[in-house]
């Protein structure tokens, strides 16, 4: 667990530092190559979670992260936009109108389909490699990741003024 709470703290690092064109901050702004390289550690830490928890056996392992690998890349596209949204409402942070904030909730909630959408596209392929009751323990796992990501995002970014 403690893994868990060193990913939260590098993600809240994200958005403070995207946000900070909003506010009178020196610290330098976010390049694409700094998030790509940030998201690689992320990625690297989720791994070893997902891994001490699931505590796989070698033949779980063998057809587990093939399967996850690609899951792990698609989720990496639609946390493109993610980001992307971030970046945009930080630098329309003190200009939105209603026609800007309604564009950014319905990306929003695009974003938050395409995840259950996706979630759900690979069920088969999970319950495939692992089982029904062990690929449900791989999702519980998954979730509670990305919850915390959610709140330490939640937590971060200001609510529209």
């Amino acid at each position: 667990m403690p893994k868990l709470i060193v990913i939260c703290a590098m993600l809240g690092l994200l958005v403070p530092v995207a946000l900070s064109q909003t506010a009178q901050v020196s610290a330098k702004p976010l390049t694409d190559e700094d998030i790509k390289l940030f998201r690689s550690d992320v990625q690297a830490d989720k791994n070893k979670i997902i891994a001490h928890t699931m505590r796989f056996t070698d033949a779980e392992s063998t057809t587990f992260w093939p399967v996850y690998r690609d899951f792990a890349r698609d989720q990496q596209a639609i946390g493109d936009e993610r980001v992307q949204l971030i970046k945009d409402y930080a630098q329309n942070y003190d200009s939105i109108d209603a026609a800007k904030a309604k564009d950014m909730v319905q990306r929003m909630i695009g974003i938050e389909n395409k995840t259950g959408q996706l979630r759900e596209s690979y069920w088969p392929k999970f319950e495939k490699a692992l089982g029904a009751k062990r690929a449900a323990k791989f999702y519980q796992v998954d979730n509670r990741l990305t919850l915390l990501v959610n709140v330490q995002l939640a937590s971060d970014i200001p609510l529209v003024p």
